[in-house]
């Protein structure tokens, strides 16, 4: 199905707190020499006690509407990315939707964890495409924080808190997207979880405390040898060669990851935009927030090319090339 949607406004949200290596120090056996050197990450932000994730989505959402001076009352689904929404029910979207009255609206939470936000656009372009919708508000939005055990050195050094929107809307002579490619591997979930209910997983025994577990060398593994052929077969479907893309935006999961993936994929890591040294691993968020980074630093233009690819725990991968122009 060809296109027939595009992006139209933006906006993020990170909270005031930062947490740096220094602070780390204090609280688990690490060095900010250690923390640099595997991660590249030296803070990250970190929710205050009042805030959660639906607080974090509509900060973001109300900065989406201060920069573009859009109109929500006419969104006609609303769709967030999260794996920390702070209830089972209702879905951080339906407290989006509360917040801003927006009364016509279907709303839903989306659980593709660090792949969700282009989880998210992927889906949005396809209801828009299809007519079913005009106008998606897409928000990946995580209060990671809440689910780490600052015990667990692993962990704790990684995470932080985030969010990013989105408007995807109708636009049939000039589309912005121009190809997704998506990849599951079900059986490498048991290598970065978060039990609600399960004891088990694959016949393994899990940590069942609510908390984030990673066994970070397998998902390292996984992701520098899959995502560099799922960018190929992005841009092969959709027709287009490496140089065409002038950002490459992945997940922020970690600096000597996104190393890697340059390095197998032959693209350039000085045109790559990332959030990761001074936000940390924001999952669902990372991708709109290195973005904004980006647009702040007068990288980003319109007219642009960018390659969003989104992996992580599931595990899950999702690709996007979209044209920025708003």
């Amino acid at each position: 199905m060809k296109s027939q949607a595009k992006i139209t406004a933006f906006g993020t949200y990170v909270p005031e707190r930062r947490l740096t290596n220094e602070d780390l120090q204090k609280m688990v056996d690490t060095s900010d020499e250690w923390i640099v050197q595997r991660t590249g990450m030296k803070e990250r932000r970190i929710a205050a006690e009042n805030e959660s994730t639906s607080t974090l989505a509509i900060k973001a959402v109300e900065d989406l509407v201060k920069r573009s001076s859009l109109y929500l009352e006419d969104v006609d689904c609303i769709i967030v990315a999260t794996t920390t929404a702070e209830y089972a029910l209702p879905s951080v979207a339906c407290r989006v939707q509360e917040y801003f009255n927006i009364p016509h609206t279907a709303a839903f939470d989306l659980s593709a964890a660090c792949a969700g936000f282009t989880y998210g656009l992927h889906v949005a372009n396809g209801l828009v495409s299809s007519g079913a919708h005009q106008k998606v508000l897409v928000i990946g939005a995580e209060a990671m924080s809440k689910v780490i055990d600052y015990e667990d050195r692993a962990t704790c050094i990684l995470f932080g808190d985030g969010a990013g929107a989105m408007v995807v809307e109708r636009e049939e002579e000039n589309p912005g997207f121009f190809g997704s490619h998506l990849e599951t591997e079900g059986a490498g979930g048991i290598h970065l979880y978060r039990t609600i209910i399960g004891e088990t997983m694959n016949g393994v025994e899990l940590q069942s405390n609510g908390k984030m577990v990673q066994n970070g060398r397998e998902v390292y593994k996984w992701a520098v040898r899959s995502v560099p052929k799922g960018i190929e077969q992005l841009l092969l479907k959709a027709g287009m060669n490496k140089t065409d893309v002038d950002w490459f935006v992945p997940h922020s999961a970690n600096l000597r990851i996104i190393e890697s993936i340059c390095e197998r994929s032959g693209l350039s890591l000085e045109r790559s935009l990332t959030s990761v040294e001074y936000m940390g691993n924001t999952s669902s968020a990372s991708i709109p927030l290195a973005l904004d980074n980006g647009i702040k630093e007068g990288k980003v233009e319109n007219g642009d090319l960018l390659l969003l690819y989104g992996f992580g725990g599931g595990l899950t991968q999702c690709g996007v090339l979209v044209r920025w122009d708003l």
